[in-house]
């Protein structure tokens, strides 16, 4: 599956490249040579979401990304591609939203008739694949 290419981009911050995220494979090329915890803070700070709180989705603490950040360490693979796929992600809901703000309200938002959001899935990399899906599915005019 591919989430986007690269010309379509709508997501900008320092220390990335976007065609990091134009396909699956490339998520996986480049976590496995390693994706720079200052890519983490950037992006933290582009979705107005605490370190604390993105480390915790990664499934890292916030003194283990500050460690790796000290000691110029690249991420885990594992956490490299999360994060990667979580960028991918808010890309793709900046169009289907026009903001980071839309995006944020809908992934904080319960699905119809449950107590679960968009946003507890992101904590696993299939997870970000079944948001992805709806997102996709909002953008073709699918109701959701």
């Amino acid at each position: 599956m591919t989430f986007l290419t690269a010309t379509h981009s709508r997501i900008s911050m320092p220390h990335f490249n976007n065609d990091w995220i134009e396909s699956d494979v490339q998520i996986f090329k480049h976590a496995m040579i390693g994706v720079n915890t200052d890519l983490f803070y950037s992006f933290a700070e582009v979705i107005k979401m605490g370190n604390k709180a993105l480390a915790g989705i990664l499934h890292l603490s916030s003194r283990t990304i500050s460690n790796y950040h000290q000691n110029k360490q690249t991420l885990d693979p594992v956490q490299g591609e999360h994060l990667l796929k979580l960028i991918a992600l808010y890309d793709k809901g900046i169009e289907v939203f026009g903001s980071i703000d839309e995006l944020n309200y809908w992934l904080n938002k319960p699905f119809w008739n449950t107590e679960e959001k968009p946003v507890d899935w992101l904590v696993t990399p299939g997870g970000i694949d079944l948001v992805m899906q709806e997102l996709d599915r909002m953008a073709y005019g699918y109701p959701v």
